[in-house]
């Protein structure tokens, strides 16, 4: 019988034994729940500060770039082409020989001419001298008149025929491109040669009309061409269009460059910039950290937290289901235990003025050196907690949160 009792003891400790570890397991399982919980809480987010510095106001397009000057050389007379003078890529002046065509048949038209007009001339002076004594009526010396006139004209039509068979470079320019060759056979009309001025090039923009007030003739321009990367060229404003495109709500804007080294090249495609503003010391954040709801515009600054207050009920609780902690266990654990979160995200209206690439001005709503998130800030709202991850520069703000808290 005392064996039994023996053994039924034994058991009871047993069966209590292992009712007390699976409470204690319990209780530390929750307690880790818990931190994970308060940690998952906090969104990760990436920040930048408010800071000083120069900020450009521009206005930049692209465009392509063309000459000051363009000119089409067309034959205004016919006949086949036996010489050339000028290939492409060459430099030509005002009134320069460029080639000349087959010019026998306008020669001959032109002796004829001048024969005809010689006869008329001669038939014209004894009207005169005719009509001086009443020899002849009015309406024969009248008659003369004309034809003479008439085969003056037909003699100058001749001359210029000639004189057309010999092509001549209409402006200063560069020949850009030959349209025919030695031997063929030239149509009036028919093209010859491009010649382009090189003197200076355009680049021709469409900017908004908001900009129309700013933009002034004269205003200095920057230019770089995808052709030439790492070189930009600088020009300036020659003239505004004075009216706006009702269509596309923009007006023109043409640019002028004098390149002495002769790199640029019509219609080369660039970007052209048009600065008009600078400020030295301006307040900027990233372009990134700007929000626009509602035709406002706000920004997530990060500040300290305020301390989560303890639980009163939670501790007695957690005293009662474990009675046999020792008080200074319990302080123990209460040190170990995480602060309360230690950062929080807050929306703040802000005011800005120029942009320049990534950069913002802010005028009004931000002090230098505010923290405002630029990664992440799609993901928390005002007073959301957030945990920061860009560097252990941008911890600081955050240690002296904790610090804060745990004083």
């Amino acid at each position: 019988m005392s064996l039994l009792r023996t053994a039924g003891y034994c058991c009871s400790v047993f069966l209590l034994a292992v009712q007390l570890g699976g409470c204690g397991n319990g209780g530390n399982a929750a307690q880790a729940k818990e931190t994970k919980t308060d940690a998952v809480t906090a969104v990760p987010v990436e920040v930048a500060k408010a800071s000083r510095g120069q900020i450009t106001a521009s206005y930049s397009g692209t465009a392509t770039l063309s000459p000051d000057h363009d000119a089409q050389v067309a034959a205004k007379t016919g006949g086949v082409l036996k010489k050339l003078y000028v290939e492409e890529g060459m430099t030509v002046k005002e009134g320069q020989l460029l080639a000349e065509l087959e010019d026998a048949t306008q020669r001959s038209q032109l002796a004829q001419a001048e024969a005809q007009m010689r006869k008329s001339d001669a038939t014209f002076a004894y009207a005169q001298q005719s009509i001086a004594k009443q020899l002849i009526p009015k309406r024969d010396f009248d008659q003369a008149k004309f034809d003479m006139e008439n085969l003056r004209a037909a003699y100058e039509s001749a001359r210029l025929q000639l004189a057309y068979t010999r092509i001549l470079a209409p402006i200063d320019g560069v020949i850009a491109e030959r349209s025919v060759k030695l031997g063929n056979l030239i149509q009036t009309n028919q093209a010859l040669f491009r010649i382009v001025g090189m003197n200076s090039l355009q680049a021709v923009l469409n900017v908004p009309e908001r900009q129309l007030g700013i933009l002034k003739p004269g205003q200095p321009v920057d230019l770089e061409a995808d052709a030439l990367p790492g070189r930009k060229f600088t020009g300036n404003i020659l003239r505004i269009a004075p009216v706006v495109d009702a269509a596309s709500g923009t007006f023109r804007v043409t640019c002028e460059f004098h390149d002495k080294t002769g790199a640029l090249k019509p219609g080369m495609f660039g970007r052209v910039e048009i600065v008009y503003d600078q400020r030295a010391d301006a307040l900027t954040v990233p372009r990134s950290a700007l929000i626009e709801e509602d035709g406002e515009t706000a920004v997530f600054v990060v500040e300290p937290g305020k301390p989560k207050p303890a639980d009163a009920d939670k501790a007695g609780a957690d005293a009662k289901a474990k009675p046999d902690t020792s008080v200074a266990d319990a302080k123990k654990a209460d040190a170990a235990k995480p602060a309360a979160p230690s950062l929080v995200a807050h929306r703040k209206l802000v005011k800005v003025g120029y942009s320049d690439g990534d950069k913002v001005e802010v005028r009004s709503g931000l002090d230098e050196g505010t923290q405002v998130i630029t990664i992440g800030r799609n993901a928390v709202r005002d007073g959301t907690a957030v945990l920061i991850l860009n560097g252990d520069k941008d911890k600081v703000l955050a240690d002296k949160a904790v610090a804060g808290a745990k004083g």
